[in-house]
């Protein structure tokens, strides 16, 4: 599973904002995928992301502990990054 984070930290992750402004953590399961993403990231001049490998059972779990809401793209999906002034 991968995640995405800014280039050189490793705490904190990439989160999108739900209909109801709440975040909501992206969670690939190809990495190719989250690659992808972040080169459709760059292209809106967001800050400079990363993909980070993460243990698929520790990130589901650390989001339930702490109620966090996440989504896993599959290789089926089709995901770009919203407008800065967008919701999702």
């Amino acid at each position: 599973m991968w995640l995405l984070t800014e280039e050189g930290k490793r705490e904190g992750a990439y989160a999108i904002k739900d209909i109801a402004g709440e975040k909501v953590l992206i969670l690939f399961e190809q990495e190719d995928d989250a690659e992808r993403y972040v080169m459709h990231l760059e292209d809106t001049d967001k800050a400079v992301m990363e993909v980070v490998e993460v243990d698929e059972e520790v990130a589901i779990k650390a989001c339930e502990m702490y109620n966090y809401k996440y989504s896993i793209i599959t290789s089926n999906d089709f995901v770009i990054p919203p407008k800065q002034d967008d919701t999702v």
